[in-house]
């Protein structure tokens, strides 16, 4: 059974509970990092940086609000279901309240999208709205990308190098080469959050048709994928730093090992309802990271 309040809960702690704050420090990684790099560059810019945090997090939430309707719709959310029961599936919200809201969520991001634009011109419109139909077609749509062994490559690329790359657009105006690579980090420690969802639900989205790598390839390799990702995460650093493209204290990345460790060592033994803590530690693992590796940047 799905983990849910034994009480139905209120219309504010429902809201609450569809969004999955526990998603956020995920969503707000990659910026942090694109902020670093600006700083590091001396570009940085208070108010296109926090716009572009608030545009992270709320393209997060409408992205949450989508997967849990469209979700409910295709029949995926059901009382076998591992990780915490959805909002519209257990009756708190109807569809088209979770439909409502995910437009409001959505129209913010726009309007926050229109500052950047007046800010950064153009192609911050064209990425804001790529993203924002990307999040509604991870689940919804006619070829719906989660369903169909897409999910990591979308979120490698929008919670990856359009997150990183387009926070530091947004402050200076143009993409270095050190912004697209040190996205890849991003790109690959948020697809692991995905990872260890799709492992977690393999046997459920196999009944719903959702054909996830992990329901198509089986649970060893969804393991293997993990350990992959985040291998190529700490990868990352050591390159950069003996290519000469950062200082060797991007290496402060290193410090979260222990943390990855202890992450790999579960997805090695845990299932069902156990991975639910790892999925939090995942998302946990890539703020950590950005944090780690942002700082060392700065040691020029």
């Amino acid at each position: 059974m799905a983990e849910f309040p034994a009480n139905k809960p209120g219309i504010f702690q429902a809201w609450v509970l569809a969004a999955r704050p526990k998603t956020l420090p995920a969503a707000s990684a990659p910026v942090v990092l694109g902020a670093f790099l600006a700083l590091a560059d001396c570009t940085f810019r208070w108010g296109p940086a926090l716009a572009a945090l608030a545009g992270a997090l709320l393209l997060q939430i409408g992205a949450n609000l989508a997967n849990d309707v469209f979700d409910f719709h295709r029949g995926a959310d059901t009382e076998q279901r591992m990780g915490p029961m959805r909002a519209t599936a257990s009756g708190w919200l109807t569809p088209r309240q979770m439909l409502t809201g995910m437009s409001v969520v959505f129209g913010l991001a726009l309007l926050i999208g229109v500052y950047l634009t007046w800010q950064a011109g153009w192609l911050v419109a064209v990425a804001g709205l790529l993203a924002i139909l990307a999040a509604i077609a991870y689940t919804g749509g006619p070829y719906p990308l989660g369903y169909n062994g897409l999910g990591e490559i979308a979120v490698f690329i929008f919670f990856g190098l359009v997150a990183v790359c387009g926070t530091y657009f947004v402050q200076a105006q143009t993409i270095p080469l050190l912004a697209v690579l040190a996205a890849i980090p991003m790109g690959l420690l948020c697809s692991n959050i995905l990872v260890v969802n799709n492992l977690r639900d393999i046997e459920t989205d196999r009944l719903a048709g959702k054909r996830t790598l992990a329901a198509r390839f089986g649970a060893e390799w969804a393991r293997r994928e993990y350990l992959i990702f985040l291998v190529g995460s700490y990868l990352t650093p050591l390159v950069l730093a003996l290519l000469r493209l950062t200082p060797w204290t991007a290496l402060l990345a290193w410090l979260s090992l222990p943390l990855a460790y202890r992450l790999v060592q579960q997805v090695r033994k845990a299932q069902g309802r156990a991975l639910n803590r790892t999925l939090a530690g995942s998302g946990q693992l890539q703020l950590v990271f950005a944090l780690l590796f942002g700082l060392g940047l700065l040691f020029k």
